[in-house]
């Protein structure tokens, strides 16, 4: 992973060295700069990241790679450090990573199990989400988006919906349970990015999950900032 990240910000390091020789860039301030070098930088180490860590999603890999950066992004580091640790020791099935200044969730078939061509939880299903919910409810600060994800099974656009239709219900029992709608957005990944081979009952069932990326929202960062200042 260091590896992977230093590839990264020696892409940024020369993007940025072009991007602020340009005349029309001389011409914004400070803040504008540093928002557009921002966006790159985060485009870039999420697109590497996306790219090289299994089973993630080139979507994911850039959310979770946005740079704060600086005192504000320790802070939200050390937030999300903490958040992931209480997650582990909430549901020790899940599969919790840091990446950046966010935490990627995988919620497979030890946690958040899907039958075939099916989005309905599991009497088990509901039983793991119930333990994340205090966890969720105390970092009210982050945001989260799902990813469904489907096996092989049928066709692809059935499965595009069907991942997404998963996503949902993860989202749906969540909200029952008194977290905020507004935190969350779905979306289906279908048959992509396979954690497991699709080519046996044990490989597919892994494959039919979710996963979250969870990663500070506006006032997280604002926050950060003002205690770093």
């Amino acid at each position: 992973m260091k590896k992977i990240i230093v590839i990264a910000l020696i892409i940024i390091l020369a993007v940025s060295t072009v991007f602020t020789s340009c005349e029309s860039v001389k011409n914004t301030n400070k803040t504008q700069r540093g928002a557009a070098l921002g966006a790159i930088a985060g485009a870039v180490l999420g697109g590497v990241i996306g790219n090289n860590v299994k089973g993630m999603n080139t979507e994911m890999g850039a959310v979770l790679g946005g740079v704060v950066g600086g005192v504000a992004g320790g802070v939200i580091g050390n937030k999300m450090d903490k958040q992931a640790r209480e997650i582990e020791t909430a549901l020790p099935g899940a599969q919790v990573e840091r990446i950046g200044e966010g935490i990627r969730l995988v919620l497979g078939e030890n946690a958040v199990r899907f039958d075939t061509n099916k989005s309905t939880l599991t009497a088990a299903a509901k039983a793991n989400l119930d333990k994340l919910v205090p966890v969720f409810k105390s970092y009210a600060d982050t945001d989260m988006i799902i990813y469904g994800y489907t096996d092989i099974t049928g066709k692809a656009d059935f499965n595009l919906k069907l991942s997404e239709q998963r996503a949902i219900t993860v989202e749906k029992y969540l909200e029952s349970k008194g977290l905020n709608m507004s935190r969350f957005k779905m979306v289906g990944m279908g048959i992509a990015d396979p954690i497991a081979t699709n080519d046996t009952p044990e490989g597919r069932s892994q494959n039919r999950r979710v996963e979250f990326a969870i990663t500070a929202n506006e006032k997280m960062i604002e926050d950060a900032k003002k205690e770093g200042n």
